[in-house]
């Protein structure tokens, strides 16, 4: 089995879903986890944050849920409301930092998600990702440097293609693979207990 995680890092709910997702991880730690980018803010939707209204309502519902953190750094990057969320530079990131340490994608997605949603930095900045992967043990000259390249672009673009042969169109998402079979066994929000629950339903 495999369990494939569609998510966008610029996406409160994926946000609100990395608990879960990690407690998933350590309770199979057999199971590969992929991370996908789904590009969530591309294209028309690249627009300043104050265009979307939602946005902290959503952010204190997914709290309330989820216990997901959205620190005082966060709020005050987005407080203006002219700060941009560019879901094709997030996808590059994503995959500049799974190049650097496949193994622990899941982590580092996660951790991409709490550099924006806590410490307030922008997922368009290379130094987002020195810190994050240097925090991690990584070799962050190194992925910042690989954010920049003309993989990580193909990378990204590479993932929103494969969310799309998923049918995914919301995130977070999280699939599970196996025999043949591709369920999805987590939409929006869910409990690593939940989770199992489905995976044995499926007899996974």
């Amino acid at each position: 089995m495999k369990l494939v995680y569609v998510f966008d890092a610029y996406c409160g709910w994926s946000h609100g879903f990395s608990r879960t997702l990690l407690d998933v991880a350590g309770r199979h730690p057999d199971v590969p986890v992929e991370v996908v980018s789904g590009g969530l803010f591309t294209g028309a939707r690249r627009v300043p944050i104050r265009e979307f209204g939602y946005v902290r309502g959503a952010n204190a519902k997914i709290s309330e849920l989820t216990g997901a953190e959205f620190g005082p750094a966060y709020d005050r990057l987005i407080a203006d409301g002219s700060f941009v969320m560019d879901s094709d530079d997030a996808a590059r990131g994503m995959a500049a930092l799974r190049e650097a340490a496949p193994g622990r994608a899941a982590e580092l997605a996660a951790a991409l998600q709490r550099a924006f949603y806590v410490d307030g930095l922008s997922l368009s900045d290379p130094a987002t990702y020195r810190k994050v992967a240097g925090d991690a043990g990584l070799d962050g000259d190194a992925v910042a440097a690989a954010f920049t390249a003309p993989a990580a672009r193909a990378a990204a673009e590479g993932d929103f293609r494969r969310a799309a042969r998923l049918g995914v169109d919301a995130f977070p998402t999280l699939v599970a693979e196996a025999g043949g079979r591709t369920v999805a066994v987590a939409r929006g929000h869910a409990t690593a207990d939940e989770v199992d629950r489905r995976l044995a339903a499926l007899g996974m």
